[in-house]
């Protein structure tokens, strides 16, 4: 076990930032934190990085209490918070050399760490260089460098890619997925984008609560269970409103865009997670409509996200 997070509580005055948090992030995985603003994401990397103590509750991390012992277990991680600060008048080496300082590597030990965060980083081509003079995109890089030069066996990662264009993010995610081989990353976000291109698993809080943890394959399956339907059909709208009532699990849910006099583009809804592809053929082919459609939306990420968190 890496990382275990039981009950954990914080309050700021009557605001409850995250309420009896529970979960385990097992050695290797790359797990994204993922919520609403608000949701207390950021308070709980904190918490589990020693900068906060929490209220109640208790963080392990390879069995070594952060309220017992936070300098050990500070050592073996490595924290990029949101908008992570550098000095921006120094060079990169000379910056990622006092970052490793900093955090106690020996002096023999640093040109090997700064080669490999320097590589892994994609950095090469800006050594030498002021970071003032450096891309946002590059900055972030340089911040991300320093987080891991020490190698900790935890990274945490809050909205690494917020402020950067496409390309930069492209990057950055990449540059995350390469180190997610090697170390157990905790990325915070709220993009579903973000989790579907680099985590194998994910937290999703709201509210402060854990309301859903697991693959991302799992958390299709905690989802309410609605399923809908896509169908293009030559009948009238009213025609079609009166005879929807043959369909007994299924119900019109809106009509799309494309409907016209001639053809229109139904929006079918069920609570249930069931295929009933076949029963709205049949209810088309009983009315003699002709059919020119028939599609159902898979759920999506951002489906089960805005179930779960729901108010």
């Amino acid at each position: 076990m890496m990382l275990l997070v039981e009950n954990l509580c914080k309050n700021f005055g009557k605001v409850e930032a995250v309420q009896n948090a529970t979960f385990k992030v097992s050695r290797g995985e790359v797990v994204g934190l993922l919520g609403p603003n608000g949701a207390g994401k950021t308070t709980t990397m904190r918490l589990i990085t020693g900068y906060l103590k929490p209220d109640q509750g208790n963080i392990t991390l390879g069995g070594v209490s952060v309220l017992e012992n936070p300098r050990e277990v500070q050592r073996q991680i490595g924290y990029l918070p949101e908008n992570a600060p550098s000095y921006h008048d120094m060079e990169v080496t000379a910056f990622l050399t006092y970052a490793a300082l900093l955090r106690q590597v020996s002096k023999k030990d640093i040109p090997s760490h700064l080669k490999e965060a320097i590589e892994l980083c994609g950095l090469g081509d800006v050594v030498g260089r002021q970071i003032g003079q450096l891309s946002r995109g590059y900055k972030q890089r340089v911040c991300l460098a320093q987080a891991m030069i020490h190698k900790p066996p935890l990274l945490i990662l809050d909205e690494p890619t917020t402020g950067l264009d496409p390309h930069q993010i492209h990057e950055i995610r990449a540059v995350i997925k390469a180190i997610g081989q090697e170390r157990t990353v905790i990325l915070s976000t709220h993009i579903m984008q973000e989790v579907q291109a680099v985590c194998n698993r994910a937290l999703i809080i709201a509210r402060g609560k854990v309301v859903g943890a697991g693959t991302l394959d799992e958390l299709m399956k905690q989802a309410s269970g609605v399923s809908r339907y896509f169908v293009k059909i030559k009948a009238s709208r009213s025609d079609i409103e009166q005879k929807a009532f043959d369909l007994l699990k299924v119900v019109i849910e809106g009509w799309g865009k494309e409907s016209n006099g001639v053809w229109q583009s139904v929006i079918l809804k069920s609570d249930e997670q069931e295929d009933h592809s076949e029963e709205i053929f049949n209810w088309v082919l009983q009315n003699k409509w002709s059919l020119k459609e028939l599609k159902r939306e898979n759920t999506s990420l951002e489906d089960v996200f805005l179930e779960l968190t729901k108010q």
